[in-house]
């Protein structure tokens, strides 16, 4: 049985223009993150933290504004809990 997967995505413009050549976008595997904001911006940074417990440097710098944040928080709970209804509680990774 295939599995279904939601996705949602959010278009700032309609002006949007494709900036990549592939169909898909690069994916890059992340297990450690930092978040940062100002008055008119928020900063997502990401990176892989190596077995040897020192982080790599970071690979992904998504920047934006306050309003598109919230949505994103509210995109990613949606995510969560719907991954949690159809697999199970997702436990609490100790920081």
């Amino acid at each position: 049985m295939a599995e279904e997967t939601l996705e949602r995505k959010i278009v700032m413009s309609s002006q949007s223009k494709r900036v990549q050549d592939s169909d898909q976008p690069n994916g890059r595997y992340a297990n450690y993150f930092t978040v940062g904001h100002n008055a008119f911006e928020f900063l997502f940074d990401f990176g892989q933290i190596h077995s040897e417990g020192r982080p790599a440097p970071l690979h992904t710098r998504i920047i934006t504004t306050p309003v598109y944040a919230k949505t994103f928080l509210a995109l990613l709970q949606e995510s969560i809990d719907q991954h949690e209804q159809n697999f199970g509680a997702i436990p609490n990774v100790e920081t």
